[in-house]
């Protein structure tokens, strides 16, 4: 079993330049420690980013760090021209010395897609022509491609990637229907929810996966079966729930407001993302307590699931940096030992 990070770098009450600063500390704690990857997000207009240029802020942490793998989770395929995201993943695979890994997605907000001017009624559809146009262009010499949404017509690739054929590719779902895709692609896989939804996506995942030359040695099986879970560890259960509710409460205020200032109601994603910290306790996707508690609750979750990768978000909302480190610290000494051979 291995562990990574995903971070949505949400506003806090901090200036961002410091914020910055105070999340390459993070991920460099966390590169000591043994941490598999780093995922970020990509979000658009909404203070549950800020970082919206994924690549800028990774080409920063890849020169402040040497071990820990980087990637956005994900890239927002129908907001980029593929030519330009080809240069962007080969430029970051080289600066972190081949420790890139690429997320894709199409994007879940049809208020970010519109803010691009993407249809989300096509997005899904463009999402795909422009993966196929990214593979395509990582692993040849000459870009050509004649689609609906895209023409390339010899285009000399002198940039190349370092990892070959080309970085490993993930492709995040809350859906089974997503997850066999994902699958039958050979993608590597990280899903989120509560324990039962999330065992029946990856349960269709591992149902459809072939590996189809994209096998990752490093995973038992070839591919990388996630969960993504909120975790705050402190000494006791009542300091960690102290300092998870207001954070928690500060994250999903950023999560929702582009659908409050809309009055509408969130994507289907939303109901994967309880409205309290006690809700998603009870669910699963959000873990707290002391190291003990935490333990004990991931490997529960994780044999349930038969997911051997847990995707850990230590940093969310307004939670103090110093209280970030502890966790992360904690957890890196007291959990992960006893689990890393589920």
């Amino acid at each position: 079993m291995k562990f990574g990070l995903f971070d949505h770098v949400d506003v806090n009450d901090r200036p961002l330049a410091q914020q910055f600063d105070e999340r390459i500390q993070y991920v460099q704690a966390a590169e000591e420690a043994g941490f598999y990857c780093y995922h970020v997000a990509e979000h658009h207009a909404t203070p549950l980013n800020m970082v919206p240029v994924p690549g800028v802020y990774l080409g920063a942490l890849a020169r402040e760090t040497s071990k820990i793998r980087l990637g956005p989770l994900c890239y927002l395929l129908p907001l980029y021209s593929p030519l330009r995201l080809i240069e962007e993943v080969c430029i970051l695979d080289h600066l972190c010395r081949g420790r890139l890994d690429v997320g894709v997605g199409r994007g879940v907000s049809p208020f970010e897609l519109n803010f691009h001017n993407v249809d989300p009624e096509t997005s899904r559809e463009v999402f795909q022509e422009a993966l196929a146009v990214l593979v395509n262009g990582l692993t040849h010499d000459v870009l050509n491609h004649e689609g609906k949404h895209f023409h390339y017509k010899d285009v000399p690739m002198e940039l190349k990637p370092l990892q070959q054929p080309h970085p490993p590719i993930w492709y995040p779902s809350s859906y089974p229907a997503g997850a066999e895709w994902g699958g039958t692609n050979g993608y590597q896989m990280v899903t989120l929810g509560g324990v039962e939804h999330a065992k029946s996506v990856l349960d269709a995942y591992r149902g459809a996966l072939k590996i189809n030359g994209n096998a990752n040695p490093e995973f038992d099986g070839g591919a990388a079966m996630g969960i993504s879970r909120q975790v705050i560890v402190a000494d006791t259960d009542a300091e960690a729930l102290k300092l998870a509710e207001p954070a928690y409460e500060k994250w999903h205020a950023s999560l929702t407001k582009l659908w409050r200032v809309n009055q509408v109601q969130g994507p289907a994603i939303s109901k994967n993302m309880p409205e309290t910290l006690a809700d998603a306790v009870q669910n699963g996707s959000a873990i707290v307590g002391s190291p003990d508690s935490v333990r004990e609750n991931i490997k529960s979750q994780m044999t349930a699931m038969g997911a051997n990768y847990l995707v850990s978000a230590f940093y969310i909302g307004d939670l103090p940096h110093d209280a970030a480190m502890r966790s992360l610290d904690l957890f890196s000494s007291e959990v992960m030992p006893s689990l890393r051979d589920l």
